[in-house]
Protein backbone atom coordinates (compact mmCIF):
# COMPACT_ATOMS: atom_id res chain seq x y z
CA UNK A 1 0.00 0.00 0.00
CA UNK A 2 1.03 3.42 -0.78
CA UNK A 3 2.10 5.81 1.52
CA UNK A 4 -0.96 7.95 0.60
CA UNK A 5 -3.32 5.05 0.62
CA UNK A 6 -2.40 5.01 4.22
CA UNK A 7 -2.80 8.50 4.95
CA UNK A 8 -6.14 8.35 3.26
CA UNK A 9 -6.82 5.12 5.89
CA UNK A 10 -5.70 7.03 8.76
CA UNK A 11 -8.18 10.12 7.87
CA UNK A 12 -11.05 7.53 7.80
CA UNK A 13 -9.56 6.53 11.63
CA UNK A 14 -9.18 9.72 13.14
CA UNK A 15 -11.38 12.26 11.27
CA UNK A 16 -15.07 13.33 12.11
CA UNK A 17 -17.68 11.64 9.93
CA UNK A 18 -18.40 14.92 8.73
CA UNK A 19 -14.78 15.78 7.72
CA UNK A 20 -13.89 16.38 4.12
CA UNK A 21 -12.29 12.98 3.35
CA UNK A 22 -8.91 13.32 0.92
CA UNK A 23 -10.75 10.32 -1.21
CA UNK A 24 -13.79 12.08 -1.28
CA UNK A 25 -12.30 15.02 -2.82
CA UNK A 26 -14.54 16.58 -5.98
CA UNK A 27 -10.95 16.34 -7.52
CA UNK A 28 -9.49 19.13 -9.89
CA UNK A 29 -10.02 21.08 -13.49
CA UNK A 30 -7.69 19.34 -15.26
CA UNK A 31 -7.35 15.20 -14.16
CA UNK A 32 -3.88 14.21 -12.96
CA UNK A 33 -2.55 10.99 -11.33
CA UNK A 34 -1.91 10.56 -7.85
CA UNK A 35 0.90 11.12 -5.66
CA UNK A 36 2.66 8.34 -3.81
CA UNK A 37 3.06 10.44 -0.76
CA UNK A 38 0.35 12.77 -0.31
CA UNK A 39 -3.16 13.42 -0.49
CA UNK A 40 -4.60 15.82 -2.58
CA UNK A 41 -4.92 18.22 -0.10
CA UNK A 42 -1.72 17.85 1.34
CA UNK A 43 -0.23 18.39 -2.01
CA UNK A 44 -2.50 21.31 -2.96
CA UNK A 45 -1.24 22.87 0.15
CA UNK A 46 2.85 22.33 -1.16
CA UNK A 47 1.64 23.85 -4.59
CA UNK A 48 0.37 27.19 -3.23
CA UNK A 49 3.29 27.15 -0.84
CA UNK A 50 5.75 27.31 -3.59
CA UNK A 51 3.61 29.25 -6.04
CA UNK A 52 5.23 32.94 -6.78
CA UNK A 53 1.86 34.71 -5.56
CA UNK A 54 2.52 33.48 -2.05
CA UNK A 55 5.86 34.39 -2.02
CA UNK A 56 4.62 38.04 -2.97
CA UNK A 57 2.61 38.19 -0.34
CA UNK A 58 5.36 39.30 2.06
CA UNK A 59 5.46 42.81 0.74
CA UNK A 60 1.58 43.08 0.25
CA UNK A 61 0.50 45.72 2.86
CA UNK A 62 -2.09 44.15 5.62
CA UNK A 63 -3.33 47.48 7.01
CA UNK A 64 -0.28 50.16 7.15
CA UNK A 65 0.32 51.28 4.01
CA UNK A 66 4.43 50.80 4.60
CA UNK A 67 4.46 51.33 7.67
CA UNK A 68 7.73 52.62 9.50
CA UNK A 69 9.24 48.95 12.28
CA UNK A 70 9.58 45.87 11.47
CA UNK A 71 6.96 44.25 13.64
CA UNK A 72 4.01 45.57 11.42
CA UNK A 73 2.23 42.55 9.80
CA UNK A 74 2.04 42.12 6.13
CA UNK A 75 -0.30 40.28 3.87
CA UNK A 76 2.04 37.43 4.34
CA UNK A 77 2.25 37.20 8.43
CA UNK A 78 -1.71 37.74 8.39
CA UNK A 79 -1.89 34.60 6.23
CA UNK A 80 0.87 32.52 8.12
CA UNK A 81 -1.38 33.80 11.14
CA UNK A 82 -4.87 32.34 9.62
CA UNK A 83 -3.36 29.31 9.09
CA UNK A 84 -2.18 28.39 12.74
CA UNK A 85 -5.51 29.90 13.97
CA UNK A 86 -7.28 27.21 11.81
CA UNK A 87 -5.00 24.43 12.20
CA UNK A 88 -5.72 24.56 16.01
CA UNK A 89 -9.14 23.96 15.27
CA UNK A 90 -9.75 21.69 12.66
CA UNK A 91 -7.23 19.63 14.76
CA UNK A 92 -9.39 19.76 18.01
CA UNK A 93 -12.63 19.18 15.23
CA UNK A 94 -11.13 16.20 14.07
CA UNK A 95 -11.47 18.12 10.67
CA UNK A 96 -9.15 17.63 8.01
CA UNK A 97 -6.27 19.47 8.90
CA UNK A 98 -4.42 19.63 5.01
CA UNK A 99 -7.60 20.95 3.59
CA UNK A 100 -8.07 23.95 6.57
CA UNK A 101 -4.28 24.81 5.77
CA UNK A 102 -4.09 24.74 2.30
CA UNK A 103 -7.59 26.83 1.84
CA UNK A 104 -5.62 29.68 5.06
CA UNK A 105 -2.48 29.47 2.90
CA UNK A 106 -3.99 30.55 -0.48
CA UNK A 107 -7.08 32.61 0.56
CA UNK A 108 -5.54 36.13 -0.06
CA UNK A 109 -3.14 35.05 -3.12
CA UNK A 110 -5.46 37.42 -5.19
CA UNK A 111 -4.96 40.62 -2.60
CA UNK A 112 -3.80 43.89 -4.32
CA UNK A 113 -1.11 46.08 -3.43
CA UNK A 114 -1.39 48.28 -0.79
CA UNK A 115 -4.35 46.28 0.57
CA UNK A 116 -8.44 46.48 0.15
CA UNK A 117 -7.46 50.29 -0.59
CA UNK A 118 -5.68 48.69 -4.06
CA UNK A 119 -8.70 46.47 -4.06
CA UNK A 120 -11.35 49.19 -3.83
CA UNK A 121 -9.35 51.38 -6.76
CA UNK A 122 -9.66 48.11 -9.22
CA UNK A 123 -13.60 47.49 -8.41
CA UNK A 124 -14.33 51.40 -9.23
CA UNK A 125 -12.12 51.55 -12.26
CA UNK A 126 -12.85 48.04 -13.80
CA UNK A 127 -16.13 47.23 -15.29
CA UNK A 128 -16.13 43.87 -14.61
CA UNK A 129 -15.67 44.34 -10.99
CA UNK A 130 -12.71 43.41 -9.21
CA UNK A 131 -13.11 40.91 -6.22
CA UNK A 132 -9.84 40.05 -4.35
CA UNK A 133 -11.49 36.62 -3.40
CA UNK A 134 -12.31 35.50 -6.63
CA UNK A 135 -9.08 37.06 -8.09
CA UNK A 136 -7.31 34.20 -5.65
CA UNK A 137 -9.02 31.59 -7.42
CA UNK A 138 -8.31 32.98 -11.09
CA UNK A 139 -4.95 32.91 -9.98
CA UNK A 140 -4.52 29.42 -9.12
CA UNK A 141 -6.54 28.26 -11.97
CA UNK A 142 -5.37 30.31 -14.60
CA UNK A 143 -2.34 32.97 -13.91
CA UNK A 144 0.06 30.74 -12.06
CA UNK A 145 2.98 29.17 -13.49
CA UNK A 146 2.97 31.47 -16.44
CA UNK A 147 -0.82 30.85 -17.17
CA UNK A 148 -0.72 26.92 -16.71
CA UNK A 149 -2.50 27.44 -12.64
CA UNK A 150 -1.83 25.31 -10.25
CA UNK A 151 -5.01 23.05 -10.71
CA UNK A 152 -6.30 22.78 -7.22
CA UNK A 153 -8.83 21.10 -5.77
CA UNK A 154 -12.78 21.88 -5.98
CA UNK A 155 -12.54 22.16 -2.08
CA UNK A 156 -9.11 24.48 -1.92
CA UNK A 157 -10.80 26.82 -4.43
CA UNK A 158 -14.46 26.92 -2.85
CA UNK A 159 -12.67 27.79 0.64
CA UNK A 160 -10.76 30.88 -0.94
CA UNK A 161 -13.92 32.01 -3.03
CA UNK A 162 -16.48 31.93 0.24
CA UNK A 163 -13.69 33.37 3.33
CA UNK A 164 -14.89 36.68 3.29
CA UNK A 165 -17.94 37.54 5.45
CA UNK A 166 -20.82 36.94 2.93
CA UNK A 167 -19.57 34.00 1.93
CA UNK A 168 -20.59 30.19 2.90
CA UNK A 169 -17.87 27.67 2.29
CA UNK A 170 -19.04 24.53 1.13
CA UNK A 171 -16.98 22.89 3.72
CA UNK A 172 -16.34 22.89 7.29
CA UNK A 173 -13.01 23.48 7.06
CA UNK A 174 -13.86 26.24 4.74
CA UNK A 175 -15.66 27.69 7.63
CA UNK A 176 -13.22 27.19 9.90
CA UNK A 177 -11.11 29.69 7.45
CA UNK A 178 -13.53 31.74 7.30
CA UNK A 179 -13.57 32.71 11.39
CA UNK A 180 -10.08 32.03 11.36
CA UNK A 181 -9.09 34.98 8.48
CA UNK A 182 -11.11 37.44 10.94
CA UNK A 183 -10.31 36.35 14.29
CA UNK A 184 -5.99 36.92 13.03
CA UNK A 185 -6.76 40.36 11.69
CA UNK A 186 -8.85 41.47 14.48
CA UNK A 187 -5.82 40.08 17.28
CA UNK A 188 -2.97 41.54 14.49
CA UNK A 189 -4.82 44.77 13.90
CA UNK A 190 -5.44 45.83 17.57
CA UNK A 191 -1.93 45.16 18.50
CA UNK A 192 -0.73 47.07 15.28
CA UNK A 193 -2.61 49.97 16.30
CA UNK A 194 -1.66 49.79 20.01
CA UNK A 195 2.06 49.60 18.44
CA UNK A 196 1.13 52.50 16.20
CA UNK A 197 -0.48 55.36 19.49
CA UNK A 198 -3.69 54.76 17.60
CA UNK A 199 -5.49 52.97 20.53
CA UNK A 200 -5.13 51.89 23.54
CA UNK A 201 -6.46 48.62 25.58
CA UNK A 202 -8.48 51.09 27.53
CA UNK A 203 -10.51 52.15 24.34
CA UNK A 204 -11.74 49.04 24.21
CA UNK A 205 -15.50 48.93 25.01
CA UNK A 206 -16.34 47.25 28.52
CA UNK A 207 -19.28 44.98 27.04
CA UNK A 208 -16.77 44.15 24.16
CA UNK A 209 -14.04 43.39 27.11
CA UNK A 210 -16.00 41.72 29.64
CA UNK A 211 -16.94 39.02 27.09
CA UNK A 212 -13.88 38.55 24.62
CA UNK A 213 -11.18 39.40 27.10
CA UNK A 214 -8.89 42.72 27.99
CA UNK A 215 -5.83 41.56 26.02
CA UNK A 216 -5.11 40.53 22.63
CA UNK A 217 -4.50 37.35 24.26
CA UNK A 218 -7.39 36.49 26.20
CA UNK A 219 -9.62 37.48 23.08
CA UNK A 220 -7.55 35.19 20.71
CA UNK A 221 -8.44 32.59 23.32
CA UNK A 222 -11.65 33.41 24.00
CA UNK A 223 -12.11 32.98 19.90
CA UNK A 224 -10.87 29.76 19.63
CA UNK A 225 -11.67 28.10 22.68
CA UNK A 226 -15.26 29.00 22.20
CA UNK A 227 -15.57 27.78 18.64
CA UNK A 228 -14.00 24.77 19.90
CA UNK A 229 -16.62 24.71 22.82
CA UNK A 230 -19.49 25.53 20.67
CA UNK A 231 -19.35 23.27 17.68
CA UNK A 232 -17.05 20.11 19.24
CA UNK A 233 -18.75 16.05 18.51
CA UNK A 234 -21.69 18.33 15.67
CA UNK A 235 -21.65 19.33 12.12
CA UNK A 236 -21.30 22.80 12.52
CA UNK A 237 -18.38 25.36 13.03
CA UNK A 238 -20.10 28.50 15.11
CA UNK A 239 -19.93 30.69 17.75
CA UNK A 240 -21.67 30.49 21.27
CA UNK A 241 -24.36 33.63 21.27
CA UNK A 242 -22.88 35.71 23.65
CA UNK A 243 -19.29 35.69 21.42
CA UNK A 244 -20.79 36.32 18.25
CA UNK A 245 -22.21 38.97 19.42
CA UNK A 246 -18.92 40.45 20.78
CA UNK A 247 -17.19 39.11 17.76
CA UNK A 248 -19.76 41.54 15.58
CA UNK A 249 -19.04 44.29 18.07
CA UNK A 250 -15.60 44.13 18.01
CA UNK A 251 -15.49 44.47 13.83
CA UNK A 252 -17.39 47.19 14.35
CA UNK A 253 -14.70 49.08 17.00
CA UNK A 254 -12.41 48.06 14.80
CA UNK A 255 -13.37 49.73 11.87
CA UNK A 256 -14.51 52.91 13.03
CA UNK A 257 -11.33 53.05 15.37
CA UNK A 258 -8.84 51.47 13.00
CA UNK A 259 -9.65 50.64 9.35
CA UNK A 260 -11.51 54.23 8.87
CA UNK A 261 -8.85 56.26 11.01
CA UNK A 262 -6.77 58.68 9.37
CA UNK A 263 -3.44 58.30 11.14
CA UNK A 264 -3.58 54.41 9.99
CA UNK A 265 -4.71 55.46 6.66
CA UNK A 266 -2.26 58.89 6.04
CA UNK A 267 -0.75 57.09 2.78
CA UNK A 268 -3.72 56.00 1.55
CA UNK A 269 -4.94 58.09 -0.96
CA UNK A 270 -1.63 58.14 -2.40
CA UNK A 271 -1.30 54.56 -2.42
CA UNK A 272 -4.63 54.67 -4.40
CA UNK A 273 -3.30 57.34 -6.60
CA UNK A 274 -0.46 54.89 -7.36
CA UNK A 275 -2.71 51.75 -8.26
CA UNK A 276 -5.30 54.31 -10.44
CA UNK A 277 -2.68 55.96 -12.53
CA UNK A 278 -0.69 52.50 -13.43
CA UNK A 279 -4.42 51.19 -14.48
CA UNK A 280 -5.21 53.78 -16.83
CA UNK A 281 -1.76 53.58 -18.16
CA UNK A 282 -1.70 50.43 -18.87
CA UNK A 283 -5.04 49.98 -20.17
CA UNK A 284 -3.72 52.36 -22.74
CA UNK A 285 -0.44 50.79 -23.51
CA UNK A 286 -1.85 47.22 -23.07
CA UNK A 287 1.27 45.85 -24.82
CA UNK A 288 3.50 46.44 -22.19
CA UNK A 289 1.60 43.47 -20.04
CA UNK A 290 3.96 40.13 -19.80
CA UNK A 291 3.22 37.37 -21.91
CA UNK A 292 1.26 35.56 -20.45
CA UNK A 293 -1.61 38.25 -20.43
CA UNK A 294 -1.38 38.98 -23.96
CA UNK A 295 -2.40 35.43 -24.55
CA UNK A 296 -5.01 35.41 -22.00
CA UNK A 297 -6.32 38.53 -24.45
CA UNK A 298 -5.66 36.36 -27.30
CA UNK A 299 -8.46 33.55 -25.00
CA UNK A 300 -10.92 35.93 -25.18
CA UNK A 301 -10.22 37.94 -21.77
CA UNK A 302 -10.97 41.86 -21.54
CA UNK A 303 -7.92 44.42 -21.37
CA UNK A 304 -9.66 45.78 -18.26
CA UNK A 305 -9.32 41.97 -16.71
CA UNK A 306 -6.23 41.16 -17.68
CA UNK A 307 -4.54 44.44 -16.32
CA UNK A 308 -6.52 44.32 -13.25
CA UNK A 309 -4.69 40.93 -13.34
CA UNK A 310 -1.49 42.38 -13.43
CA UNK A 311 -1.77 45.15 -10.77
CA UNK A 312 -3.40 42.78 -8.46
CA UNK A 313 -0.12 40.94 -8.91
CA UNK A 314 2.20 43.53 -8.05
CA UNK A 315 3.80 43.86 -4.89
CA UNK A 316 4.03 47.13 -2.94
CA UNK A 317 7.49 47.87 -3.61
CA UNK A 318 6.95 46.81 -7.33
CA UNK A 319 3.82 48.96 -8.17
CA UNK A 320 5.74 51.70 -6.61
CA UNK A 321 9.16 51.09 -8.72
CA UNK A 322 6.69 50.65 -12.08
CA UNK A 323 4.86 53.83 -11.30
CA UNK A 324 8.31 56.00 -11.10
CA UNK A 325 10.12 54.27 -13.81
CA UNK A 326 7.01 55.24 -15.76
CA UNK A 327 6.39 59.04 -14.30
CA UNK A 328 9.37 59.96 -12.79
CA UNK A 329 11.78 61.62 -14.96
CA UNK A 330 15.61 60.60 -14.11
CA UNK A 331 19.06 61.46 -14.34
CA UNK A 332 19.93 61.66 -18.09
CA UNK A 333 23.46 59.34 -18.45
Amino acid sequence: MLIREQLEEREKEILAPWAAFSVNSKGREREEAQDDLRPVFQRDRDRILHSKSFRRLKDKTQVFIMPDGDHYRTRMTHTLEVSQNARTIAKALRLNEDLTEAIALGHDLGHTPFGHAGERVLNRLCSEGFNHAVQSVRVVEILEKDGKGLNLTWEVRDGFLNHQTAGNPATLEGRIVRYSDKIAYFHHDMDDAIRGGILTEADVPEEIASVLGHTKEERLDTFVHDIIATSMGRPVVEMSPAVAKAFSDFRKFLFESVYTNPKAKGEEKKAMGVVETLYQHYLANIDELPPYLQKRREMGDSNERVVCDYISSMTDRFAIARYEDIYIPRCWQ
